[in-house]
């Protein structure tokens, strides 16, 4: 399987960033917790050049602690402000905002030296769609500034949202990357829900998924769905899935098409536990 997906308005986007970005003061890039490398763009780099980044941990309710914190370490080890987050935490709030004032502070007093000392945060978050950005601008200011939806690419357009805390956020759509060269990284966006459904075929991506969980996180599988043995074939894990959710045809057989969407919906909805895909990269030498 090759999964391709590079909806045209995306190239639009990328050129309104590139027209906006100079009249931001700082860039967070947002990342799903549950996948921090996966969900990572390429071209946020480039794109910001130079300009203050912070990173969120976005989702971190649904991601295994443990390897959200090795992920806050391997980020910090690297000098780039990270905090972790959950949509709905009045704690992750503050500390979120207090890291974009902090981040920020150096151009607030170039500011207040040439005379503008009310001058608020101007704030660009960027993500790839289906993150839970509209979400989290939401919670940030309060009200539904931004609309929110559960399939990838639903924003349109630019809107500047004002917040009470002296920051002013540049919504932006969330972007991605033309091309898929690691396939890895794909399936684990399209298990997360960041991808469209009608691009990629459950019965790749589900199998995949059921692996990964094997080797990972076995006694979820036997929890959940009561697999003893969980060093089966995928096919086996998926009817096994099936068969403990009901997911069952006339006469007894399995129904695929259900017990893919019963385990997709598992693992997004974090039925089956808190769990990070993404490995954090090892150190190098």
């Amino acid at each position: 399987m090759l999964i391709q997906w590079f909806p045209g308005h995306m190239t639009k986007t990328k050129r309104m960033i590139e027209d906006h970005l100079k009249a931001v003061d700082v860039v967070a890039e947002l990342l799903d917790a549950r996948i921090p490398a996966s969900s990572a763009n390429p071209m946020v780099e480039e794109l910001v050049k130079g300009k203050p980044r912070i990173v969120i941990l976005n989702k971190a309710d649904l991601a295994d602690p443990r390897q959200t914190d090795r992920w806050v370490s391997f980020y910090r080890k690297r000098n780039i402000p990270v905090v972790p987050m959950s949509v709905g935490n009045g704690k992750n709030k503050k500390k979120l905002l207090s890291l974009i004032r902090e981040t920020a502070k150096p151009i607030l007093d170039k500011w207040y030296r040439k005379g503008l000392k009310n001058r608020s945060v101007r704030l660009m978050i960027l993500g790839i769609p289906n993150v839970g950005k509209s979400s989290l601008i939401n919670f940030l200011a309060g009200t539904a500034a931004a609309r929110t939806a559960n399939t990838p690419g639903h924003t349109r357009g630019k809107q500047w949202v004002r917040l009470s805390e002296g920051l002013d956020l540049l919504d932006t759509p969330g972007v991605l990357w033309p091309k898929f060269d690691d396939q890895t990284a794909a399936l684990r966006l399209a298990a997360t829900g960041a991808i469209a459904g009608d691009v990629f075929n459950p019965d790749e991506v589900v199998p995949v998924l059921l692996s990964s969980l094997a080797e990972t996180e076995p006694q979820v599988l036997k929890e959940v769905y009561h697999i003893d043995d969980v060093n089966q074939d995928p096919q086996l894990l998926l009817e096994a899935a099936g068969r403990r959710r009901g997911c069952l045809l006339p006469g007894g057989a399995i129904d695929y098409d259900r017990a893919e969407t019963a385990v997709l919906h598992d693992f997004r909805s974090g039925k089956l536990g808190k769990i990070t895909l993404d490995p954090v990269p090892e150190e190098e030498p």
